[in-house]
């Protein structure tokens, strides 16, 4: 977590987008999420917020 020493954060919002528009969580986003949560709480670091944004709506 080379960003939570550069910016010595305690938490982090995550936002991506889905070029598709769709903004269900896709198996990717899942996964990535996962591994952020894993990497984040060895590092301290809670993670507040997922949002993905998509066309017309957020998730």
């Amino acid at each position: 977590m080379e960003l939570h020493r550069t910016i010595n954060a305690s938490a982090i919002i995550l936002v991506h987008n889905h070029p598709s528009g769709d903004p269900a969580p896709s198996y990717q986003s899942n996964d990535i999420t996962r591994q952020l949560l894993d990497d984040c709480e060895a590092a301290g670091v809670m993670i507040h917020d997922h949002v993905v944004i998509g066309k017309e709506a957020e998730f």
